[in-house]
């Protein structure tokens, strides 16, 4: 289970981008939940937090009970929580199957590392020693991501708007992919995104504005506040064409 007590985060400047924000993820029924916002609602910001890479200003974290908020991004690994960035890092000189056995804590046999391969889509035989370097798509790296991800397994796994910087192909191969995961993965899927793909089959939706929580409930619940934000329906509309 996921919680956030009091949390809120100003910026050195005196910017206020989170305020009192309380949260409870019941880590059991809601496997899979999106946060959903208009732009500089405070998404990243919210997933940077629980993540670790920027420390709340006021406020509490706890995973399964354990207070994580003083904790390093590398503690935070320890403890089961994994962050997917918007853009994937490029590693020169690592290859698909080091990036892998990393992400497993393992030395991974050929079958075993070829297998989460083939979970998110990608022919093994044709990645599996590439460099996760320039020569890949971004589509490629995202799913190559998301394939460390099954390897990790972690209690949380937290995506920002993976759909980013990808075209339309590879974005409804990442649906298909995200879909699957959905299914079969054994933690909780945290996944900040403003594709109606992708909102559709989450568990639950958490809904920000101004740096605040204005709704958090199922799809049936939420959806229609979003298409009726004025702020940002243009944006969810053009979500849902895939624009």
């Amino acid at each position: 289970m996921l919680e956030i007590r009091n949390l809120s985060f100003t910026t050195p400047e005196g910017k206020t981008i989170l305020h009192d924000i309380n949260l409870s993820v019941d880590g059991t029924n809601d496997k899979f939940v999106a946060i959903t916002g208009p732009n500089g609602s405070g998404k990243s910001t919210l997933a940077k937090i629980i993540a670790g890479i920027l420390t709340p200003t006021t406020g509490q974290i706890l995973l399964d009970g354990v207070d994580i908020t003083g904790m390093s991004i590398t503690e935070r690994a320890r403890n089961g929580v994994t962050f997917a960035f918007q853009q994937p890092v490029r590693f020169k000189g690592i290859t698909v199957r080091d990036i892998i056995n990393i992400a497993a804590g393992r030395e991974l046999s050929l079958d075993e590392a070829c297998n989460y391969l083939s979970e998110v889509g990608l022919c093994a035989r044709d990645y599996i020693d590439r460099e996760i370097n320039e020569s890949l798509s971004g589509g490629e790296l995202k799913r190559i991501e998301i394939a460390t991800a099954f390897a990790r397994s972690t209690k949380l796994t937290i995506f920002d708007e993976p759909e980013a910087g990808i075209d339309l192909w590879s974005f409804q191969s990442l649906i298909k992919v995200f879909e699957k995961m959905n299914r079969s993965i054994n933690g909780q899927i945290l996944i900040i995104s403003h594709q109606e793909r992708i909102l559709s089959f989450a568990q639950k939706i958490i809904l920000l504005s101004a740096g605040e929580i204005k709704a958090y409930g199922t799809g049936d619940e939420v959806m229609p506040l979003l298409m009726g934000n004025d702020a940002g329906s243009l944006q969810y509309e053009c979500a849902k064409r895939g624009e």
